[in-house]
């Protein structure tokens, strides 16, 4: 039975209940960072293998199948292994009994949301035209918290149809400062001249 818009919204609330709970008991243990840094390597696991995304959300799998799939690729990756702490495999092994397996983004993003909150870190979703450099990445992450008055994580996309330049987001206000949208701007200052 294909999935409703209602069922996505609960999936997403659930996956941010149990982020609330896996949060709070993680700053309570006070492995909060280690917890955040596993988070994190999972996440960069799921993006980077689409079968294993598929496997995860799959409803042909068992729970417990897919928690031990996920485990097993995990201690598999970046030679020695991603080495879990007991608490985020316990996390993991809440959402497996409970079949929220397929939550994991929806977990994974209300996490991290909770974890710069907490830190007073601020997402930045920044668009070029050409990949960014290190360098680059890194004296745009040192303006923005100059800027913003808060550490900026920052994400990136390459979209060469803005030609040159930048557009940074961060949360409901953009910063356009792109090649096209300057352009575009000047096209129309003439047609009204």
């Amino acid at each position: 039975m294909p999935s409703t818009t209602s069922d996505q919204y609960r999936e997403t609330e659930a996956g941010e209940r149990y982020a609330r709970a896996a949060f709070d008991l993680a700053q309570d243990t006070g492995v909060l960072d280690v917890v955040h840094g596993d988070v994190a390597n999972l996440k960069a696991l799921l993006i980077a293998s689409g079968e294993l995304r598929t496997f995860v959300g799959s409803q042909v799998y068992k729970s417990d199948v897919k928690l031990k799939g996920l485990l097993a690729v995990a201690t598999a990756k970046k030679g020695a292994g991603l080495t879990l702490s007991p608490l985020t495999e316990k996390i993991l092994g809440v959402l497996a009994a409970n079949g929220r397996l397929g939550d994991l983004f929806p977990f994974i993003n209300a996490f991290n949301a909770l974890y710069a909150a907490h830190k007073g870190i601020v997402s930045a979703e920044v668009t070029s035209a050409v990949a960014l450099s290190d360098v680059q990445l890194e004296d745009l992450k040192k303006t923005l918290a100059k800027t913003l008055g808060h550490s900026a994580d920052i994400s990136t996309t390459v979209d060469p149809a803005i030609l040159g330049g930048l557009k940074v987001r961060v949360g409901s206000r953009l910063f356009d400062a792109s090649l096209k949208t300057k352009l575009d701007s000047l096209k129309f200052a003439l047609k009204r001249a």
